[in-house]
Parts: C-alpha cells; sequence; structure tokens
C-alpha cells in the first residue's frame, strides 16, 4: 500500500497484492472485499488497485476534466505503469472501472496484453452522459438501477451479506466521511466513458478500432451494463469473448468462476494472440475443386 505522484503533483493511492511480473492494474473510485483483480492475486497474478484521483486516500482534485475524466484516469494508469516500471499490462476493471479501461486501450494500445472488462457497457450515450453514481445522489433515477437478484445459491447470498457487512464496517472509520464523502468527491461526475464520442454510433465506430483482446463478463439481469449493450460492445470489437451469467445483475460475486475464464483467456492471448487456444490449421479447412 502506498502512494505515487503523477505528472500534475495529484497522489494516486494503491494497494499491491500478489508478486511476480504477471501484471494487472485496476483504478477505481473504490475497491470491494471480493474482485476479480484480489481473485488474480492467488493465481500468480501481480495486482496494483487504483484509486481514481478525486475519490478515496487520493488527492481530492477540484478541477473539472469534463467530457474527459475517464482519459485522465487512464493517463494515471500508465504514468503509475511507468513509474513501476511496468512495459505492458493486463487492464482489469468493473463498471466504472471497466469504463476507464475502454479508454486505456484506446490511448495506448500497445501497454495493454489484455482487458478484463466487467459489467463494463460501455452506455448508450444517445441516451445520457450523466454518471449513474452522480444520477443517484443528484435523486435523478426514477428507477433505481438493478445491483443484485436473489439468488437460490445459499453461499451467493451468504456473500452479498458479508460484502454489505464489510461495508458497514468500512463506514465506520473514525475519518470515513472526510476520505470518501467529502465536497469535493460528491460534486465529481465523472460522466459516462467515451463520453467525447458524443453518440452511440461514434462509440461503435471507437470500440471497431479495438484490437485488444477483450473478456467482457456481465450478468442477465444488470440494468447498468445491460445485456444488450455488452453484445453490441463484443460484435463491433475485434477480438472478444463475452461471458453472461444468468442470476445475476451488477453485483457478480462468483469471482473464482470469473477468474477462471480471465486466467484461461490471458493463457491463449499469450501462446496464440487471440482469446482462443489455436486457430483453425489449414488442413481443416476444405479446398476448393475449382
Amino acid at each position: 500500500m502506498g502512494y505515487f505522484t503523477t505528472k500534475d503533483n495529484v497522489q494516486i493511492y494503491y494497494e499491491e497484492y500478489g508478486s511476480g511480473d504477471r501484471y494487472v492494474l485496476c483504478t477505481q473510485v473504490g475497491h470491494n472485499k471480493y474482485s476479480l483483480e484480489k481473485e488474480l492475486s492467488k493465481r500468480g497474478f501481480h495486482v496494483f488497485l487504483l484509486t481514481n484521483r478525486g475519490f478515496g486516500r487520493s488527492t481530492h482534485v477540484t478541477e473539472d476534466y469534463g467530457d474527459h475524466w475517464y482519459d485522465r484516469f487512464a493517463e494515471d494508469v500508465v504514468e503509475f505503469a511507468d513509474h513501476m516500471g511496468i512495459d505492458r499490462f493486463i487492464y482489469s476493471g468493473c463498471s466504472h472501472g471497466a469504463g476507464t479501461g475502454w479508454h486505456v486501450v484506446l490511448n495506448h494500445p500497445e501497454r495493454v496484453i489484455c482487458f478484463f472488462a466487467v459489467v463494463p457497457g460501455p452506455h448508450n450515450l444517445d441516451e445520457g452522459k450523466m454518471s449513474f453514481r452522480s444520477m443517484g445522489l443528484a435523486g435523478l433515477q426514477v428507477k433505481p438501477p438493478v445491483f443484485r437478484v436473489p439468488s437460490e445459491n445459499p453461499k451467493v447470498m451468504a456473500r452479498f451479506a458479508e460484502q454489505d457487512a464489510w461495508s458497514e464496517e468500512q463506514k465506520k472509520q473514525p475519518d470515513y466521511e472526510k476520505i470518501y464523502e467529502s465536497p469535493e468527491t460528491q460534486a465529481i461526475d465523472y460522466g459516462r466513458p467515451l463520453r467525447a464520442y458524443e453518440t452511440e454510433a461514434n462509440v461503435v465506430k471507437a470500440l471497431e478500432t479495438i484490437k485488444t483482446p477483450v473478456l467482457i463478463v456481465g450478468g442477465m439481469e444488470d440494468s447498468i451494463s445491460r445485456p444488450d449493450l455488452m453484445l453490441r460492445s463484443a460484435k463491433a470489437l475485434a477480438n472478444c469473448k463475452l461471458v453472461i451469467f444468468s442470476g445475476f445483475a451488477h453485483d457478480l460475486a462468483v469471482w473464482e468462476e470469473i477468474a477462471d475464464d480471465a486466467v484461461r483467456f490471458y493463457e491463449n492471448v499469450m501462446k496464440t494472440g487471440y482469446f482462443y487456444d489455436e486457430p483453425v490449421p489449414e488442413s481443416a479447412v476444405p479446398v476448393s475443386e475449382e
């Protein structure tokens, strides 16, 4: 755990898990008790969890980056990699953390081995540009988004309960409000990923330029990163695997299962450059008789 200072003198707080040279970077507003990244640290990956500038223990900024908050978050990730001497890395993120990932692979594709995109959208900008977080703080959500749905699996429900208990314990920290609910933090609207592209059509065109292998993981009941948005993204991407879990919404909970997919995805990328193990051999392709 520690801090690094960006070129514009912002301190970014980070946590470190695991060891070795298989690096996973992630930046988010905050990190939960359970996550794909923490699970990967148990499987031989060296994980760094960054806290976005403006939030948590990172510097609480007052500058408004307008349509380019996610570009700024992406630059912080790359600056951190430079600071740590990491040439290439896996980027992994959930929800808004995955939002930063789209900007990392668009702005710095040469640095990213592959992208683990959990409930990532990105959103349809024709439907709005304000972040769901800010909409909730402003009381603008007519119907709250679906984060969880009841599960028939008692272990899943127990994990939800454990996560909630952990979150409540965090709120008992004496400096919780100062760190996590400062006026500067509450005022931030980082918007939606790729907001500068203005329209859904332009977002799809941007996705079509991405050659980085992307693993998209989502839940069938998610009303934020809806299945139709993830399917649109998978269709636009050149090198993508899409996994959707039935019976889950925005909080997927089954991180061990997701880590199984992520590890295999990474191994295939390192072996072949694609999300699958081997291309179809030429011998399997029918030869034309003409």
